[in-house]
Formats: structure tokens, sequence, C-alpha cells
């Protein structure tokens, strides 16, 4: 099966130079084929692709979207006869709609021999309000279409600039992710994990957070040698096994108090209690996590301090203000350059350094989540 990618972006966007880096960083062991198409240039950019040995087809006809059934999809075909890639890259003008390029390529392919992969744009963030002004039918149609948006010079702005740019984006598509981080601080490798969707951390959360239910589920009996104390709070199940044994002290020290979130923050536990420090044979625990639980979270590029996340994680605890948060993780910039990580269940959490990734993200999983609460804690 091939895939085929389109890597959009307006005129001096950064196409290429994204382009380039996923040759060399994540797709050198890959056999595949760049598709061009420049808009009045002959194939400007094709001797120093054809340098790291890919096999380019240039099509300098016009703009791709100016010939959907002529040229494009002869040229694709033969593509596809000739080289057999693994994947295909297409490049289209700075000018065309990613819309019309989407539909070319579907138009065209057999579904049983060719996916089309994923649709890209490339938005330059020092210039993406005045684009929107100017360019505004073929530059808003680039990011309505696509399914990640990557920013280029993000790195030459300020903060406030980069989120603006970001809100921009937003209203004109709101499912996409944003790559905000500057491309030097990032391998190719995890861009383009991103641009196939592999990261997905309320996916990531929600998933553990099942199976850790499930597993609860079908070994409760070893959670009740209580003798009638009050349970230690549903809480445990968001650790991995050796986790449970390297932290088990933070759940057990408590003398037969129930220890209900290790917090100064007390309530009742009656009928109507749904902390989790009841039978477990309550039909609530029989359902799936999904069923049970909500998340939220958001993107940001703003960049935090350790102090920053020490505050917000303490915060969480409050169950009366944000909803009873049984898991958050997330990454984000920091004030003193790189990444830095977080993991936070009640009454622990872990900050530490971590790789850049793509964009700054958290994400919180619990019950009755107050989520412009959660919004107004981690905004800056």
């Amino acid at each position: 099966m091939t895939k085929i990618d389109i890597v959009s972006g307006f005129l001096g966007a950064g196409k290429t130079t994204l382009i380039k880096k996923l040759l060399n960083e994540a797709l050198k062991d890959s056999k595949v084929v760049l598709i061009e198409n420049e808009f009045g240039e002959i194939g400007i950019d094709g001797g120093f692709l054809k340098d790291a040995g890919i096999e380019i087809k240039e099509m300098n006809s016009g703009c791709i979207c100016c010939s959907l059934f002529g040229d494009f999809g002869t040229s694709l075909k033969e593509v596809m006869k000739t080289y057999q890639p693994e994947r295909i890259l297409i490049e289209p003008s700075g000018v065309g709609k990613l819309s019309d390029v989407m539909k070319a390529v579907q138009d065209v392919i057999d579904e049983h021999e060719v996916v089309l992969n994923s649709a890209v744009a490339v938005v330059d963030a020092s210039k993406c309000k005045m684009y929107i002004k100017n360019f505004g039918e073929f530059f808003i149609n680039q990011i309505e279409h696509a399914g990640t948006i990557i920013l280029s010079r993000t790195g030459n702005i300020s903060e406030d600039k980069l989120k603006k740019a970001v809100e921009l984006i937003r209203e004109h598509n709101t499912k996409a992710t944003i790559i905000t981080t500057p491309w030097d601080e990032l391998d190719g490798k995890d861009i383009l994990a991103t641009i196939e969707g592999a990261a997905d951390l309320e996916a990531e959360l929600m998933a553990e957070l099942k199976e850790q239910r499930e597993h609860e589920h079908e070994h409760e009996h070893h959670h009740h040698d209580h003798d009638g104390e009050c349970c230690h709070h549903d809480h445990d199940h968001h650790h991995e096994d050796e986790e449970e044994h390297e932290h088990e002290h933070h759940h057990h020290d408590h003398d037969g108090e129930c220890c209900h979130h290790d917090h100064d923050h007390h309530h009742e536990h009656g009928e109507d209690c749904t902390c989790g420090c009841h039978d477990h044979d309550h039909d609530h625990h029989h359902h799936h996590a999904d069923e049970i639980f909500g998340s939220w979270g958001m993107e940001t590029p703003d960049q935090y301090s350790k102090e920053d996340l020490e505050k917000i994680l303490e915060a969480l605890g409050d169950d009366d203000r944000y909803g009873m948060v049984l898991r958050a993780k997330g990454m984000v910039p920091c004030t003193e350059g790189g990444f830095i990580y977080f993991d936070y269940v009640p009454g622990e959490s872990n900050i530490r350094p971590g790789k850049p990734d793509v964009t700054g993200k958290f994400c919180v999983i619990g019950s009755k989540l107050k989520e412009e609460a959660l919004k107004e804690l981690f905004s800056k």
C-alpha cells in the first residue's frame, strides 16, 4: 500500500525545507517519490532534492489545481507504475487550494493500492495575519482542510504573536494538530508521527485508565483486605504495577483513615458519594472507563516554569473547583529553554525535563470535570 502525503503551504512558507527534513530524518530508509508542481518556475528545487537520492516527477505545466484530471492524474499513475514507491509526497503550488489537490488525488487513485495518508499545511507564523487578510480564499482553504498545520519560523517571533497566530488558525480549523515548536528542536520522525496521528495524549491516558480499571475488576478481591476500613480511593488504578509497589506508602499510611485524596480537603461519604471508596460491586465499576470518566485537554505554545506547573498540579487536588482529577499528563515549552514534562495522580506528581514535542499540550482525565475552571488554571 502506497501512502500519499500532501504538503501544502503558501508561497515561501517553508514547504521544501520541511520536506527535506522529513526525507533526511524520517524517510531516508523508505522508497519515496516527490511530485512537485511549481507555479511559473522550472523545477527550481529539483536539483537539491535529486542530490538527496529522491526520484522526482516534475510537473511544470502550471498550478496542480489547474489540471486536475490531465497532467496530474497521468503523472501520478506513471509514478506508481514506474517506481512502485512506499510513499509519495506531493508538494503543490503555493497558490493551490488544498481541497482541490485532495480531490484530485482521491479521483485518480485505486484505493486498493494507494491511500491518501495526510494533508499538511505549512504556515509562516510571522505572516499568518497578513496572509489571511490579503490572500484569504487560498490561504484559508489550506488551513481549513489540513489534518496537521505546521508553523514555520516560530523561533523568530514573540510568545504573544505565536499565540495570536494559533488563535487565528483555530478560527478556521478547530481539530487539526498545530505544531508550534521550532523545527530545529524537533526530529523529523516526531513530525511525521504527528502528521500520521500517532501522538494522541487523550487517547493514551484514556486507554491507560481503561486498562487499569479492567485489571482492577479482574482482581478486585485483592483490594478488600481492609476489615471494614474505607478503601484507599479509586486512584490506585492509575499507577503501573511497578508504580503501585514503589509508591504504595502514599496510600496506606493513614492508620484506618479514609485516604480519599491524601490532600487537606475532605468530603462526607454518604449514599451518593462517587469518590470510589465504597464497595467495588457498585454498577459503575463495571462500566468502561470512557463511560464513567471525561477528559479535557488543550494545546498551547506558551512557556511554563517548573514553579508554574507545581502550582497548577497542587491546585488540581481541589475537587470542588476542578472536579475529581484522577490523571493528568503534559509537556510544555520551558521558560528556561527546552521542554518540561509532568505526570499527576492525586497526592503525587512528577515534573522533569523532556525532549521538545511538536507543541505544548495537556490532558486531564477525571469525573465531573469543570472544563472552564481547568482552562483558566492551565492558561497563561
